[in-house]
């Protein structure tokens, strides 16, 4: 099966037999680079590695003793409304919790009675008070709960409310997402599993490790998102030229995405700190660049995207060389540009509404503000969403070229049989 230039036959110059055979030569650049990248990749990490320094943990997550908070299970089992201050409140008994003294302020709690169910005080009781208001958890009998374990200056064992034990129902959840992904995509379904538990592990053994030992955000994204990449394309799509075409593709638009993040970032002065989360990274973890983060977060929240649109562009290439093997590259380029200009349109959207869809909350302070628009669309807080939406739109509208003439030159579309006997009538 060979192809090659619109302009390769019919003109009778008695070389040719037909189009020119580019498509082996353009498989063995393709995988030839795909090779070069990998070692590249796996050099990276290697040089990247964290060292697993010690780290101080930040206070907010720190118990009395300057360790880790431990947490315990537990189950709210007997609830009133009474006058807060029992002596049982956070403490360790059995039977019932102890009343509040005579003397205390008429301030009303709902008491939470819970067996706490793991550690020390397996079986036990503690007593939760909780002041119902706006942000305090509302707990029911029944519900599961987490504690949050301490000690006081006495050394007795302290409980307190730390959130609700979800991990039954998002077991569930999750269960139900991987049994609906399998049933409608079958081995190719499980396959995009494990490969998203292998992205998973990158991000936990090597990039936000890495990150920490305050090492340079854009090549440890970099060096996470290639390995992500790989995996995911590979084990979901199998190891082919079609699925090598949208990986180059992806790899070269996610350097693009780099390149735009980074200059977008210094251009607009983006702090970050509009977050809490990155407020707190810089109060207790000096060493991690806010904007570094900010960089790495704008990299690999692109990679989803981007792994869609690559995937379906080589696949509209080699299904559009397969049906009609009288096809020339350029007439295969610009029907699969086609395709992939109507998944632009659409995909900007959803870049561009889940992003908006995750601030809601922050809009809604704002709209209640009333701040100038211009104020609110320049601020740090909406600004970072701007840029990323942007910067992912840029990445997401260069892949699309890039990826189809990529897969074009794989595909290797077969001449037609007329003009292969006009090549052999061109023959001396």
């Amino acid at each position: 099966m060979t192809s090659g230039s619109p302009h390769s036959h019919g003109h009778g110059h008695g070389h040719s037999a037909g189009p020119v055979p580019l498509g082996p030569t353009a498989a063995r650049v393709v995988v030839g680079l795909l090779v070069a990248i990998g070692v590249a990749v796996v050099a990276g990490a290697a040089i990247l590695w964290p060292s697993h320094q010690h780290v101080d943990i930040p206070l907010p997550f720190r118990n009395a003793g300057g360790g880790a908070v431990v947490t315990e299970a537990g189950t709210v089992v007997a609830q009133d409304i009474a006058p807060c201050g029992s002596p049982s409140a956070g403490r360790v008994f059995t039977g019932d919790p102890a009343p509040s003294p005579s003397a205390a302020a008429g301030v009303d709690c709902r008491r939470s009675v819970v067996t706490i169910e793991s550690g020390p005080h397996d079986g036990t009781r503690t007593l939760l008070e909780i002041v119902p208001g706006p942000g305090q958890p509302d707990l029911r009998v029944g519900e599961h709960v987490r504690l949050v374990r301490q000690t006081d200056a006495s050394g007795s064992p302290i409980y307190s409310f730390n959130d609700y034990a979800r991990g039954g129902s998002l077991l569930l959840v999750v269960a139900a997402f991987a049994v609906a992904i399998v049933a409608v995509a079958r081995w190719r379904g499980l396959r995009a599993l494990l490969g998203l538990g292998i992205a998973f592990g990158v991000l936990i053994v090597f990039t936000l490790p890495a990150l920490l030992d305050g090492r340079a955000a854009m090549p440890v994204a970099l060096v996470s998102g290639a390995v992500i990449l790989y995996a995911v394309l590979y084990l979901a799509h199998g190891v082919n030229l079609r699925t090598s075409a949208a990986l180059l593709g992806t790899l070269a638009s996610t350097v693009v995405a780099a390149v735009a993040s980074t200059a977008a970032i210094r251009l607009t002065h983006l702090t970050g700190l509009s977050e809490e989360q990155n407020t707190e990274v810089q109060a207790y973890i000096q060493h991690v660049s806010i904007t570094g983060l900010l960089l790495a977060g704008f990299i690999i929240g692109s990679l989803g995207v981007l792994n869609d649109v690559t995937i379906t562009q080589a696949s509209a290439a080699f299904e559009i060389a397969a049906m009609d093997e009288s096809a020339t590259r350029r007439n295969i380029f610009t029907a699969a540009m086609r395709v992939g200009r109507d998944h632009i349109a659409s995909t900007v959207y959803t870049l561009v509404l889940a992003y908006a869809g995750g601030a809601l909350p922050l809009l809604l302070l704002f709209s209640v503000t009333d701040s100038p628009l211009g104020d609110v669309l320049t601020g740090d807080a909406v600004a970072v969403e701007i840029v990323r939406s942007s910067v992912g739109g840029i990445a997401l509208a260069l892949s699309v070229p890039l990826t189809t003439a990529i897969a074009v030159l794989l595909a290797r579309p077969r001449p037609a049989p007329a003009a292969r006997r006009r090549g052999r009538h061109a023959r001396p």
